[in-house]
């Protein structure tokens, strides 16, 4: 993270506070979030979407090709729609077929390239893919919804808008693959691109693009349009699971600057002081759209629903004091955040994102700081009682457990052979803890420092004598630069909740609506109340927390 010396700022929120899994957990997207910074770069560059190819039937079947010019050079998304009978429509990974499938492709594919694309997209891992294929997707319609439009709009009508509203997607993506997954492109080949250089750039151009189809399908199949209002509100849904959560911990450096970048943006809309009367009236604004938001936000799970209920009530319990001192105090951001200090996680994570929102002079910026281009860059320990100093400074929260009590391992994590997918098991009641994944830092930090003598010496005589402690040695390391790299709980825990990880992910995505279906995978809407793409342009990113304007 680059120094900003002109630029006034609080003190960073420590780690300590930060990465606990419970806040985590609780965390909203902000306009540093992907979608919003992919969102402000299409309109910098006045992108303009095209639709070349569409040979999709009456009854919705068929591929259609979209192209667009981003930071030089031009990307077509392939859309493939199926015939998915319902008996093999699921949202689980196991899934081997799905109502469309999706493929970013670096250009303008000719007939040849979108006939492979074609055949190869509906198979996703059952085929292969090349290195022009950047981006491999699959969705499944929101049945209910997807019915319901396409029969309103063949009788003239348009669509409930409370069903709309409810539902907010007409498909749910079950995957958005990069990076080489089943030889599709490495990300090293275009990662420095203007445009795709952040980190899911490419994943979230899908994303947005995604949602014209599945808009256009609708429209074709029913034979009319939609109302531009709900256009915008429908997004795209997703279905997340383990897949996800061991991302966080397998890329240190890069957690610690996708939160290196949110806290600094934190603590620079804190520290305004006397802002004009627009920004004052701005935060009033956002304040009244985040209650509306938490009022249209409701999932089926109990637990979860009166979460977001004890949210709401503690919000609009506090309302008026937010619009007061957005009016009234000196530096207002720092004035919201203590108000919410003594509430829930949730409260406080709610109201830091809105603090950020109205600043985007200050904090845009920062986006450019949220990729690692160059990998972890530590310095080495002089020896072995600086390791043991460091340890007992940063990583205090990992030491003083009995990490072989049931209760603190009760679950590992391992990679499933069939799907080669992340996956949490129980280690007293499943088998292959043999095979078990390096999730579980903390132990392996405590058993470091358990292990360090009271001598100097080394590190590298050390590890030549406990080669087992080579990772934890690095994580160490990695501390030191890094202060948020580390998720500081015990991720093997019988409390460890995955859900978490997936939620602090997704919300640097730009996720909003989460609807959690167990502790380990949920439902999420991306790109709702996202520009269209005849919207583009000044003030289109004017989206956080989206709110149906029926």
């Amino acid at each position: 993270m680059r120094d900003f010396p002109d630029i006034p700022q609080v003190p960073l929120r420590p780690p300590g506070k930060v990465m606990r899994l419970s806040r985590m957990g609780s965390m909203f997207p902000t306009r540093l979030s992907f979608l919003r910074t992919l969102i402000r770069r299409l309109s910098d560059e006045q992108a303009r979407l095209t639709r070349p190819v569409w040979n999709i039937c009456a009854q919705g079947f068929g591929h259609a090709v979209y192209s667009i010019d981003l930071g030089g050079h031009r990307y077509s998304l392939v859309a493939v729609s199926n015939d998915l009978p319902a008996d093999a429509r699921t949202d689980r990974v196991i899934a081997t077929a799905w109502d469309t499938a999706y493929v970013l492709y670096d250009g303008v594919p000719d007939t040849a390239e979108i006939a492979r694309i074609c055949d190869a997209a509906p198979k996703q891992e059952a085929a292969r893919f090349t290195e022009r294929d950047l981006v491999l997707s699959r969705a499944n319609k929101s049945v209910r919804l997807f019915g319901h439009v396409v029969d309103r709009l063949r009788s003239g009508k348009q669509p409930d808008e409370a069903l709309v509203r409810n539902t907010g997607y007409l498909m749910r993506t079950t995957a958005v693959y990069g990076n080489g997954k089943f030889g599709i492109a490495d990300r090293a080949l275009y990662d420095e691109r203007p445009g795709l250089d952040g980190p899911f750039m490419a994943e979230m151009l899908t994303v947005w693009m995604i949602r014209h189809f599945t808009h256009d399908l609708v429209e074709h199949i029913g034979g009319a349009r939609l109302d531009r209002h709900l256009r915008r509100h429908l997004g795209i849904g997703n279905s997340t699971g383990l897949g996800m959560a061991p991302f966080l911990v397998n890329h240190p450096v890069l957690l610690n600057n996708w939160v290196m970048a949110r806290e600094t943006a934190l603590a620079r809309a804190r520290a305004v002081t006397a802002p004009d009367t627009a920004v004052r009236d701005r935060l009033c604004d956002l304040a009244r759209r985040a209650g509306r938001h938490l009022a249209e936000w409701q999932v089926p799970d109990a637990e979860h629903q009166g979460r977001i209920d004890r949210l709401q009530r503690d919000w609009q319990g506090r309302m008026a004091q937010i619009l007061n001192l957005s009016q009234t105090a000196d530096a207002p951001g720092e004035a919201l955040v203590a108000l919410c200090e003594s509430g829930s996680e949730d409260l406080q994570e709610l109201m830091a994102a809105l603090v950020i929102e109205p600043f985007g002079d200050l904090v845009d910026g920062l986006s450019d700081c949220m990729s690692d281009p160059f990998g972890a860059m530590v310095v080495p320990f002089s020896g072995t009682a600086a390791l043991r100093t460091a340890i007992d400074r940063e990583f205090g929260w990992a030491l003083g457990v009995d990490y072989a009590g049931r209760e603190n391992c009760g679950q590992f994590w391992y990679v499933s052979a069939a799907k080669q997918e992340p996956r949490l098991g129980l280690r007293f009641e499943e088998q292959g803890a043999q095979k078990e994944s390096p999730l579980d830092i903390a132990r392996r930090i405590s058993a470091l420092r358990g292990d360090l003598e009271t001598k100097d010496e080394p590190v590298s005589a050390f590890l030549g004598r406990h080669p087992e402690h080579a990772l934890a040695a690095l994580r160490v390391a990695l501390g030191g630069r890094y202060p948020y790299a580390e998720i500081q709980d015990n991720l093997i825990a019988e409390t460890c909740l995955p859900i978490d990880m997936l939620r602090c992910k997704l919300s640097f995505f730009g996720a909003s609506k989460f609807d959690p279906k167990s502790d380990r995978w949920t439902r999420i809407t991306l790109c709702q109340g996202a520009p269209l793409a005849d919207e583009l342009g000044p003030g289109a990113d004017d989206w956080w927390l989206p709110v149906f304007a029926g």
